[in-house]
């Protein structure tokens, strides 16, 4: 199992988008296949039970999430938002990742689609699982699968083969002064 450590935890990244939760993620999806692993059937894919229980443990968790009550220091807030500045994206761990392993373009655009699409292309082209097992994972019909995959790969090629905007044309004078 511990063979999968390294991928499980990527894959934990890109859900969680935060380092200590990745970790805590996949450390839970470990006890969990520790505790149950009577129940793994011998000759089937390990790799893909590893990997639904992560998916399983991560969407009870955004569900019990979603259910506390969440608590504002709304002093704190403002603070974070004045020492941002600019409102630029965070640098996360796995942004950094990303950005040395992806296409700088790629990267903005698989950050860029929904999380449902975002999740199942992963699966598929990154980790390289079948539909069969996506639709396992993420308790989803194959079909759903099919066309998230689908529909990702579309919205993927239409942001990567979109003409970039064009330069702002400078005034000759702010050139070097030819007319």
């Amino acid at each position: 199992m511990l063979q999968f450590l390294e991928p499980l935890f990527a894959t934990a990244m890109r859900l969680t988008r935060n380092r200590a939760d990745a970790e805590d993620l996949v450390q839970d999806t470990f006890v969990k296949a520790f505790r149950f692993s009577g129940q793994f059937k011998r000759g089937t894919n390990l790799r893909a039970w590893l990997y639904t229980i992560l998916h399983n443990t991560w969407r009870n968790r955004r569900r019990d999430a979603s259910r506390e009550a969440v608590e504002v220091d709304s002093e704190q807030v403002e603070q974070a938002a004045a020492g941002a500045g600019g409102g630029e994206p965070v640098e996360t761990p796995e942004r950094i990742l990303m950005r040395s392993t992806l296409d700088a373009d790629l990267q903005a655009a698989l950050d860029d689609l929904p999380e449902a699409f975002r999740q199942a292309v992963w699966l598929r082209d990154v980790e390289e699982f079948t539909y069969a097992e996506i639709a396992e994972m993420l308790n989803v019909p194959m079909g759903t699968v099919m066309s998230r995959i689908s529909r990702g790969r579309r919205m993927l090629f239409e942001k990567l083969s979109a003409p970039a905007a064009p330069a702002a044309v400078m005034p000759a004078e702010a050139a070097g002064g030819r007319r």
